[in-house]
């Protein structure tokens, strides 16, 4: 409870002005000007290149970050953190701006270097922004245009299930008017967007066990530079291999969603730590390390395989 309140604290600090100007990452000290730059004149791990300083990340559009906080500041609520007047008010101004601007195409959770496009999964997580303020006035007594965000809140859906899915192909894609898939789509269950026995669930999973999958771990999507402006060649993606785990669990196929898991523990290494990434072919950890996220998907997923209560669980209930 701590740690949530002091992060709640460092939020209304770090996105003081308005909803417009609030960035995906900040410096360490709070720094907001984090502008990349490439030194030439330095080797990086084994000799990698470029290597750089700052991150141009700073300055996109993300949109799934403000379901993601929604999210978190929602299962702080249920979590039993005492109330904050500010951090609701700063919640209903962000929620606010996603209404005005979640028809915008963005860059995305992966953060790509390429043109913005209506990735599906900005666009269920702009639901999940919606979805947790509506929760917070019928849940909690907060105040707040509940009628108006309901509105929103299901033309979102409507917009994402009618062009987010390509009934052809059977799945969910990473864009709309896209064929390509994306592992962040394994989320829509997870944050109670759809059940995961949908249908148009089962199918997005089976589409990405078949495409994605790369000797039992999940490869965040299918490279092509136009899409990512990244060269070829990443390891899988450990997040997203959890995310699939906790799919099948949700799905009743606990056998396979343990088997997952058992895999993704057997890469610790001898502190317990997981990096970003795992290659494959050279059988060893590459990307960040450690990765906080691999850590977090390791956290929710063994909650999840525990029985009912787990994170998806909580996420899922109206």
């Amino acid at each position: 409870m701590e740690e949530a309140r002091a992060w709640r604290e460092w939020l209304l600090r770090a996105v003081a002005g308005a909803p417009a100007q609030a960035q995906i990452m900040y410096g360490l000290a709070g720094e907001r000007r984090l502008t990349e730059i490439e030194l030439p004149e330095l080797p990086g791990y084994e000799g990698a290149k470029p290597v750089r300083i700052g991150n141009a990340a700073h300055a996109q559009f993300q949109l799934d970050v403000y379901g993601e906080l929604a999210d978190a500041l929602d299962c702080a609520r249920r979590a039993g953190l005492p109330p904050d007047e500010n951090a609701w008010r700063v919640e209903r101004e962000l929620v606010d701006f996603v209404e005005s601007s979640w028809q915008r195409p963005d860059e995305g959770i992966w953060e790509v270097r390429a043109p913005r496009r209506h990735f599906t999964h900005s666009k269920v997580m702009a639901w999940v922004a919606l979805d947790r303020a509506v929760k917070g006035v019928e849940d909690f007594g907060l105040e707040g245009d509940v009628e108006r965000w309901r509105r929103c809140r299901d033309a979102i859906h409507a917009e994402a299930c009618a062009r987010g899915f390509d009934p052809q192909l059977g799945t969910f894609v990473q864009s709309y008017g896209s064929t390509m898939l994306d592992a962040s789509l394994l989320m829509i269950p997870l944050v109670g967007f759809l059940p995961a026995r949908d249908p148009r669930v089962v199918g997005t999973v089976q589409a990405i066990q078949a495409r994605l999958m790369d000797d039992g771990f999940v490869h965040r999507y299918e490279t092509v530079p136009d899409v990512d402006g990244l060269p070829p060649g990443e390891g899988a993606f450990l997040a997203c291999t959890f995310w699939l785990a906790d799919n099948l669990a949700l799905q009743g196929r606990g056998a396979e969603a343990r088997e997952i898991f058992e895999r993704l523990l057997a890469l610790r290494n001898d502190v317990g730590l997981l990096s970003e990434q795992y290659d494959v072919g050279a059988r060893r950890l590459v990307g960040n390390f450690p990765q906080a996220f691999s850590h977090v998907g390791l956290i929710n997923t063994a909650r999840n395989l525990m029985g009912a209560g787990g994170p998806a669980e909580h996420r899922r209930q109206p």
